[in-house]
């Protein structure tokens, strides 16, 4: 087996440099996102409880056009 090559101090360097402006850049844009995530998921909901609502309307009035003494 061959023995590890020494790593420059250089490219050390580098890597944790890059690596912490990732993790920096990430909490930016996290902060960024957060609040228009939170927005978008209350439209979601509004609109999923009228949807719901439309469709309890719907099998209300198609339980109520079945029932009839014809059948």
């Amino acid at each position: 087996m061959v023995p590890p090559v020494a790593v420059s101090p250089l490219i050390k360097t580098a890597r944790w440099s890059a690596l912490l402006l990732g993790v920096f850049y990430g909490k930016q844009r996290f902060e960024y996102l957060k609040p228009i995530a939170e927005e978008e998921r209350k439209v979601e909901e509004a609109e999923k409880k009228a949807r719901e609502e439309q469709e309890r309307i719907y099998k209300q009035l198609s339980e109520a056009n079945s029932d009839t003494i014809l059948k």
